[in-house]
């Protein structure tokens, strides 16, 4: 049974921010942002709470004899709707986290496989940019070095759209996939790797960076294979000397590339901090979906088979051109799901 106190708290606190809000009291942005994120939970908690309701109303019908009949019908209706909104309720009460609604960055580096590597990390760039374009969401590549074939060295993208982290956060780790090269003569199937970093977008609050952290570099910008884009020195390289991070970005613009390599290199430091304290929380954290880690094998790409398997859940769906098209929905609904299961299972225990 979920506890009536807690319920009641939380539609206090909603009540009270709705008055403060029709007041025009307080920080009204730092206001709608809490009321946004307690009203789905609020209309769970209600939903639930009318049920129960009707359950007391019911039960003291029984008491009557021209009244049981009814009763109980309407007993063995609301007795069926309980579980279900139970459940609503539990998944609406688990903690959340703070960065689910926040745009997200994206970085994309080929693995082990060479060139058939550097190919695949560009198909995993356009299956996420068309799943991006399906939802809606903005994604706007900032730094990109392709290889000669048109395979990427290396990716950064900023995605912005609802709850991009929420859906995408899931998708860190090392992708693996098992085809024949274009450039295999034989036939043969190779097996090669690219990795994916999802992090969340850090506001100036989250993380503080203090000027004499960082050595900022200026150099010439250059385009695939080498050759020189521009003749100015616009490129920015920033580098933040307590942790080693290194950040590139080599727009047209110096003013420009500033800004996008401190944004990149703030979502880095803001993605530190939170893998500091989930490592704090969990001591077993590779147990857990979206663990968040880099070397962490998370799903297999078989071309001959035309399936995708994600190993954190046992899931193999046979559908692998429709996934390399962008349909991710199925496979990321089930990592979510299996995640707040986790979560529900702990809250129990």
């Amino acid at each position: 049974m979920i506890s009536e106190d807690r319920l009641a708290l939380i539609t206090g606190r909603y009540e009270y921010l709705e008055a403060k809000m029709s007041a025009g009291g307080g920080d009204f942005a730092a206001l709608s942002r809490e009321y946004a994120e307690l009203k789905p939970v609020v209309e769970a908690v209600r939903r639930y709470q009318a049920l129960i309701e009707g359950l007391r109303e019911a039960e003291a019908m029984l008491a009557d004899p021209e009244m049981k009949a009814l009763a109980e019908e309407e007993l063995y209706g609301l007795r069926a709707q309980l579980p279900g909104l139970e459940h609503e309720v539990q998944l609406a009460l688990l903690p959340k986290d703070a960065a689910d609604s926040r745009p997200a960055m994206i970085e994309i580096r080929p693995g082990t496989g060479g060139d058939e590597a550097a190919l695949f990390a560009a198909d995993l760039l356009r299956m996420y940019q068309r799943y991006c374009e399906a939802r809606g969401w903005k994604f706007e590549i900032v730094e990109q070095q392709l290889t000669e074939l048109g395979g990427i060295k290396e990716l950064t993208a900023a995605i912005r759209g609802d709850n991009v982290f929420a859906r995408l956060k899931f998708e860190s780790g090392v992708h693996r996939v098992q085809r024949v090269p274009t450039t295999e003569s034989g036939g043969r199937i190779h097996t090669s790797a690219a990795t994916v970093a999802v992090l969340p977008e850090a506001e100036e609050v989250d993380i503080k960076i203090d000027a004499n952290d960082i050595r900022i570099d200026t150099m010439r910008a250059s385009g695939a294979g080498g050759q020189h884009v521009n003749t100015t020195d616009s490129a920015v390289r920033i580098t933040h000397i307590p942790s080693g991070i290194v950040v590139t970005s080599a727009e047209k613009s110096q003013h420009q590339n500033r800004a996008i390599a401190m944004q990149v290199l703030r979502n880095r430091l803001f993605d530190m901090e939170r893998q500091k304290a989930d490592d704090a929380r969990s001591a077993d954290r590779r147990a857990q979906v979206g663990s968040g880690d880099r070397s962490e094998r998370i799903r297999t790409y078989n071309f001959p088979q035309g399936r995708m398997t994600d190993h954190r859940i046992n899931l193999t769906l046979y559908k692998l051109d429709q996934v390399m098209q962008g349909d991710l929905d199925e496979v990321i609904d089930a990592l979510i799901a299996d995640h707040q299961a986790t979560l529900l299972a702990e809250a129990a225990g």
